[in-house]
């Protein structure tokens, strides 16, 4: 990594003599209450939000609170290093940047700003089949950097196929297959609102950018019901949904229907709620690509997706948004490493918020960690550089966590070093 913890200490600490503090702030609970104040009541529903009565997401904290760590003393932790391998190659550290669609809801750069500040810190990011901006465009941003492609299955096949070789010629090293969104969780904060940003052309960039969804458009319709209501609110609606069509000439695209079209063949089409263990074996057939499951919670599921030739594994509840009083994901993870037993990595999603949680994480039988929620905020916040002060925070505690439980390296963090 281009700093250590001590550095970013050290330089926060001296600016701070010359009465300059951090934009970004180093607690979760500030950055989420700043980002708050910069969010429409629309985009922080959306994103703050969760199924249900939002248990899952409470459980997920609660089952890091729940761990507490226990740190080894009189070991030399002079030298560190943050460094992972997996999948035949290594990364400065173990943290990863989790998929999050519709990002220009929070701040006009979106995919780009994450992108950019991936790039800039080394950190692997995970483009969203929701994005805001095409694949394709993120990846110019990266140059060589480490991206993977997250992948909802479609009721097309087709356009399954197409996404995947996109990803393939965008450099992606991986695919992560969402499983748990087959349909959409019910989200009482979005539903209150009545609010559904995909309705209005946001978040569809990765499919308004592909030939074969575009070619789809000349299908015959489904039936799909749309609003009878002509105010000014659903012309605002249909004015983004013209605007965010990709082309030029806003009465022509207009006139041409495609706008509309997309938007209603997305709805129809973007989710597919019969996907099974066998379309996986499709999936296996089509790309050379590592393929990692994302949304597992069972031991079950785990062992089978050994079986089925998969590469990977992401524990992952969708950070509480698909299934309220879900197990959390911290909760599930030990059972899990245990069955695949280091067969493949086990990475792990939702919940984590601090250098700490990293830390148990790891220690409870993660390779690696994935965050979401937190850089979202940061994003809206300052954009790229509020993107990166977040990462680099995490990073910092995290680096300081580790030492100060006596470990020098990833290899020395293990599930002795945890207590319930």
């Amino acid at each position: 990594m281009e700093f250590s913890a001590q550095d970013l200490q050290r330089r926060i600490y001296l600016e701070g003599l010359a009465g300059r503090r951090p934009a970004i702030k180093a607690d979760f609970a500030s950055v989420e209450a700043a980002a708050r104040t910069r969010m429409t009541p629309e985009a922080l529903a959306y994103i703050a939000g969760g199924a249900g009565a939002e248990l899952t997401m409470a459980s997920n904290r609660a089952a890091f609170d729940r761990v507490q760590i226990v740190p080894r003393v009189l070991r030399d932790v002079s030298t560190r290093s943050l460094e992972i391998s997996m999948f035949g190659g290594t990364y400065p550290t173990p943290l990863f940047l989790a998929p999050i669609g519709v990002l220009e809801l929070v701040h006009p750069e979106c995919d780009l700003a994450v992108a950019r500040a991936a790039k800039a810190l080394q950190v692997p990011m995970m483009f969203s089949n929701q994005a805001s901006v095409p694949m394709e465009v993120c990846a110019r941003e990266m140059g060589d950097a480490v991206r993977w492609f997250q992948l909802y299955w479609s009721k097309s096949r087709e356009l399954v196929t197409s996404f995947v070789k996109r990803a393939e010629a965008s450099g992606c090293s991986a695919i992560a297959v969402t499983l748990d969104t087959t349909l959409l969780g019910w989200r009482p904060r979005d539903i209150n609102l009545g609010y559904l940003p995909f309705l209005e052309g946001k978040g569809i960039a990765q499919y308004t950018s592909d030939p074969t969804f575009i070619e789809s458009l000349k299908d015959p319709e489904t039936d799909i019901p749309e609003s009878q209501n002509v105010n000014l609110a659903s012309l605002q609606a249909l004015i983004s949904v013209v605007n965010h069509f990709p082309g030029s000439g806003f009465l022509s695209k207009l006139r041409s229907g495609l706008p509309l079209k997309a938007v209603r063949k997305f709805i129809a089409t973007y989710s597919n709620p019969a996907i099974n263990w066998d379309d996986l074996t499709y999936l296996r057939s089509i790309t050379r690509l590592k393929i990692l499951l994302k949304g597992v919670l069972h031991p079950d599921d785990a062992r089978k997706a050994i079986d089925y030739g998969m590469d990977g594994i992401i524990v992952s509840n969708h950070g509480g948004r698909q299934v309220d009083g879900s197990i959390a994901t911290l909760d599930a993870l030990p059972p899990i490493a245990e069955a695949v037993n280091g067969r493949i990595p086990v990475l792990i999603d939702s919940g984590i918020r601090s250098g700490s949680d990293i830390f148990k994480a790891l220690a409870a039988g993660a390779k690696a960690v994935c965050i979401g929620r937190p850089y979202v905020y940061g994003l809206a916040i300052g954009g790229q550089k509020g993107v990166e002060d977040v990462i680099r925070n995490l990073i910092a505690e995290f680096e300081l966590t580790m030492a100060l439980s006596g470990c020098k390296s990833i290899a020395e963090i293990n599930r002795d070093m945890l207590a319930r």
